[in-house]
């Protein structure tokens, strides 16, 4: 009973530190706005590239599928129209899961200062590695990269459980939801992280062992994002919150106690 009481409790702690870095930008509108230029940024290259696609998917779909064109009219028109559907579902859906990775990316200095200036706020926050950008940005693309390897991978599987009876009607979906909220939080997470020298293995290794809190964290945020704009709005805060939820995963070490000259037990 103690063990589920401390999952309950740290699935609540984790919806709370999503509040709290809300919170915390709310409080600190200038660090909000700043935080938002990034999450601007890609969700106008996101708008752009899917009302693209929505206007060529057609003569898209119609180059790819020259086989098609030599079937009668109505198979020919039913195939290309559900292929199309496919094709623009495909890159919203592609849109939605991405959005965050090439957020981060993007703003990596952006999101850099606002996690210092989080830390800071906090109090013993880590002195910052001394590594160029280019750096900062090959381990964000690098890690992006890894990560969407898993998150791949357990698409696969969901994908093909999705078709199971019963189960992928209701277990799936739910399993999806806490998949999409582990990695979204480990995205959000990994810019504090690195400024402590964490790698990703490490990242991965704490997080999991600490999971009711980074679902409780996580699965909310998802089911925000899925509102395209949503995102924009609180991408700052998340980064926020989840530079709390590393403060919690990785605490500051105590500050050393005051040396008492002639105390006892003193050299």
């Amino acid at each position: 009973m103690a063990a589920g009481s401390g999952h309950v409790g740290d699935l609540g702690r984790g919806v709370s530190l999503l509040w709290r870095g809300q919170k915390w930008a709310l409080r600190h509108p200038r660090d909000w706005l700043f935080g938002m230029v990034p999450a601007l940024i890609s969700f106008a290259g996101y708008v752009v590239a899917l009302v693209a696609l929505v206007i060529w998917s057609d003569d898209l779909v119609a180059w790819a599928t020259p086989f098609a064109d030599h079937w009668a009219a109505a198979w020919r028109g039913l195939f290309r129209d559900l292929t199309v559907a496919v094709v623009v579902g495909g890159g919203l859906l592609l849109a939605v899961v991405s959005f965050t990775a090439v957020t981060l990316l993007v703003g990596q200095p952006f999101y850099e200062a606002l996690a210092g200036r989080v830390d800071e706020s906090q109090g013993g926050a880590p002195a910052p590695l001394e590594r160029p950008l280019w750096q900062e940005l090959w381990i964000g693309l690098r890690d992006s990269v890894r990560l969407l390897v898993r998150v791949a991978a357990f698409g696969v599987v969901l994908f093909a459980a999705g078709f199971l009876p019963g189960i992928g009607q209701t277990v799936v979906p739910v399993v999806g939801f806490c998949v999409s909220g582990f990695f979204l939080t480990q995205e959000l997470a990994s810019v504090s992280m690195q400024r402590r020298g964490v790698g990703l293995r490490k990242q991965l290794r704490l997080m999991r062992g600490r999971l009711a809190l980074v679902l409780g964290f996580g699965v909310p945020l998802v089911l925000a994002f899925l509102v395209p704009f949503v995102a924009v709005l609180l991408m700052p805060g998340a980064v926020a919150g989840a530079t709390l939820l590393t403060r919690e995963l990785l605490p500051p070490a105590a500050p050393a106690a005051p040396v008492v000259p002639g105390a006892p037990g003193r050299a």
